[in-house]
């Protein structure tokens, strides 16, 4: 390595090294995760506990689509008497951005000439060949210097002032460079450190300061994006011949640390609650454009803004409810542990240690750790009927960043009842196996899949949806071909039951039956028990059948046995009673004449219908002779036309027009009687009509 290029490399390290040796008066402290929460609503709480001596700092990296996170939920305490400092973290803006911020510009990767060119008038010591020069940066030039006869190349020389003399030193002789402008140095040191840590734009360090005097305890704990927390079991089957016997069920929990952080011997909570979570953009610097005000008289006197309140409090603007506030919120019971909240697997942690928490040597608030940052996490999640919410809490997990891991949750005994599932729109010729399980294990269990074992060996895959304690599930796991079913027959009617009359309304009642017939056949070694599962219709109710042992909004739930080599029937029936209405005012004759021989319903009903029919026939008929009349005044009317057309068409002298005109006048004596006719006809329909329908608005017969 030539000398100018090992000058570089010196030099740039130094300017590397400096910064951290200065950085090394301050205690840099590790503050280790030691409480992990994770939702499956996809959030985790990280919680970090340590201690500190005297000023001191700790640093956490994340990603850069966590700091807007952080930046939300981030809560720190520095106890025992300290106080938090400031919370530093990288600009959100563009490298380039940043390092044009600074004195010395080294964007575009300058040479050690180009550098030392813009430190022009700064002050520095150069060693040169055992010699030290002190003095100040006059400029920089290239000179050619000769390497051989015919060759020639181009070097840096530092031109330097010191005391009244200029003097010029090659930069290939150098083998020191130290600037004395401590303001320059660390300029140039910032803009080093934010180039090292621009190469890796995924990562964001986050420094955080605590002050105070003496060893202190410090905590901090922040929400951010985790992935969702998984459920995967184990069903070990009973052994079929045994009655009343217990199948085993393992629970694993797949986990993700895909934090910057290394769990070690961690306390980790899994919680099956949502709470309402969100991302707003905090990381990004944002600008309000401002008006330009003229000014004015009191022109002093600043535009003045208020800030909404919540009334009732004595505290801070939230009402005092807040965990830091000290008001009265901060000691009330922790939403997840009310009535909603079931703990399985508590493990005892000694908070001996933290009884109370303070800041600045003051003590704020008497709730324990968990506690506190129970309420702080499920504060929202408890706002909402979110259901029941349960949580595993597994101490002394130990995970690597970026690593995942199963972790058993469940390792309990389950009763389990062996039954074969049919359900036709499922699998129409064959039932499922599958199993009944009661969760007799005290724990809810969240959703996931089952790979189930039985005889010693693989017998296929389930699933289960939320699973409280106390009840039960059913599940399949394979096709059952040892049975088989045949669903092809069924039967259906729809028989007239009774009728009535409201206000002129016939009221008819309709039972619509229809059963369903299953025949089984079971041609293994094994009796069975089949659960039958058929469609519940709306409205309908069962009838002549089993009961079913469960119900669900669109099923009914059977059981049946079928004997080793045996056939069997099984029967499902379900009616329902429709009721129809016809308007007899409206009803045609014929229909009403089939209501009349309709024996279901009642004989008043049927004579009220009848004298209803009867009149309607008197109508009817008037109606039909009304219309004969006005069709033959129309026919007539068209004859006319037509005469006089020809009338038109003839001289008045002829024969043929008087003829014409004979007819003519006959005609209008035939219309004239008609019209008389249908004006009688007319009056006696209105009649009829109106006698027909006060018989009917006040016909109610039951």
């Amino acid at each position: 390595m030539s000398p100018y290029r090992r000058f570089i490399a010196v030099f740039a390290l130094h300017m590397v090294i400096a910064p951290l040796a200065r950085a090394g008066t301050e205690v840099q402290t590790d503050v280790p995760v030691e409480r992990v929460v994770l939702f499956s609503s996809g959030v985790g709480f990280f919680e970090h506990r340590g201690k500190v001596e005297g000023n001191a700092k700790t640093e956490l990296r994340f990603k850069t689509e966590q700091i807007n996170d952080i930046l939300k939920s981030l809560v720190l305490q520095d106890l025992d008497g300290g106080r938090i400092g400031s919370v530093i973290y990288p600009s959100q803006d563009p490298l380039s951005k940043t390092l044009r911020s600074f004195q010395v510009d080294i964007r575009t990767n300058p040479s050690l000439g180009e550098l030392l060119n813009q430190l022009r008038g700064s002050d520095l010591t150069v060693e040169s060949q055992g010699t030290k020069i002190e003095g100040t940066i006059l400029g920089l030039e290239k000179k050619k210097r000769k390497v051989t006869d015919d060759e020639f190349i181009e070097t840096w020389v530092l031109n330097i002032i010191e005391g009244g003399t200029i003097r010029s030193v090659d930069l290939n002789d150098v083998s020191k460079i130290e600037l004395q402008d401590k303001e320059l140095q660390d300029e140039l040191n910032k803009a080093l450190l934010a180039l090292a840590q621009s190469r890796d734009q995924d990562k964001k360090p986050v420094t955080i300061e605590f002050s105070g005097d003496g060893a202190r305890r410090v905590r901090l704990g922040y929400v951010v994006e985790t992935p969702i927390w998984k459920t995967t079991y184990r069903l070990m089957m009973p052994d079929a011949e045994l009655k009343d016997a217990s199948g085993s069920l393992q629970g694993w929990a797949v986990v993700e640390n895909q934090t910057e952080s290394d769990w070690s011997n961690v306390e980790l909570s899994l919680v099956s609650g949502r709470p309402i979570s969100f991302v707003q953009d905090l990381y990004q610097p944002l600008y309000i454009r401002r008006p330009v005000v003229q000014p004015e008289l009191y022109a002093s006197l600043a535009p003045q803004t208020y800030e909404g309140g919540v009334g009732g409090g004595s505290g801070g603007g939230i009402g005092g409810g807040h965990p830091f506030s000290g008001g009265a919120a901060a000691s009330a019971p922790s939403p997840m542990r009310s009535a909603k909240m079931r703990r399985r697997s508590e493990v005892k942690n000694d908070r001996s240690a933290d009884a109370a928490f303070v800041r600045g040597g003051a003590p704020f608030s008497s709730v324990s750790d968990e506690d506190y940052y129970a309420e702080s996490i499920s504060s929202l999640a408890d706002a909402a009927d979110m259901g029941e919410l349960f949580q595993y809490k597994v101490a002394g997990v130990t995970l690597p960043r970026q690593r995942s891991a199963m972790i058993p949750i469940v390792t309990d005994d389950i009763d389990v009842e062996r039954v074969s599932i049919y359900n036709q729109s499922v699998l129409a010729k064959h039932p499922l196996n599958g199993a009944r399980l009661t969760n007799s294990t005290g724990k809810d269990l969240p959703q996931g899949p089952i790979t189930v074992l039985d005889d010693g060996g693989y017998a296929g895959d389930a699933q289960i949806d939320h699973f409280p304690p106390g009840q039960s599930r059913l599940l399949s796991y394979a096709v059952d071909l040892d049975v088989r079913v045949d669903a092809t027959k069924s039967n259906a009617t729809n028989a007239l039951q009774t009728g009535s009359l409201v206000n002129g309304v016939l009221v008819l009642k309709h039972k619509l039956t229809h059963s369903q017939i299953y025949a089984i056949e079971n041609k293994g070694s094994r009796n069975k028990t089949l659960v039958m599962e058929q469609s519940r219709n709306a409205n309908w109710k069962l009838v002549d059948s089993a009961e079913p042992f469960e119900t669900t909004e669109e099923l009914y739930r059977f059981k049946t046995k079928v004997e080793a080599g045996a056939t069997t029937d099984f029967k499902v029936t379900q009616e329902y009673v429709r009721e129809e209405q016809i308007a007899l005012i409206s009803s045609d004759i014929n229909r009403l004449e089939f209501f009349i021989r309709a024996k279901e319903i009642p004989e008043t009903v049927r004579n009220a219908v009848e004298k209803a029919m009867h009149l309607k026939q008197i109508l009817s008929t008037t109606e039909s002779s009304l219309q004969q009349h006005r069709d033959r005044i129309e026919s007539i009317t068209k004859e006319q036309e037509r005469i006089r057309d020809n009338m038109r068409s003839v001289q008045q002298s002829s024969e043929y027009y008087t003829r014409l005109l004979t007819k003519l006048n006959n005609q209008e004596t035939t219309i004239e009687k008609e019209q008389s006719t249908v004006a009688k006809l007319q009056a006696d329909a209105n009649q009829q009509r109106q006698s027909l329908a006060d018989y009917l608005n006040n016909l109610t017969v039951k």
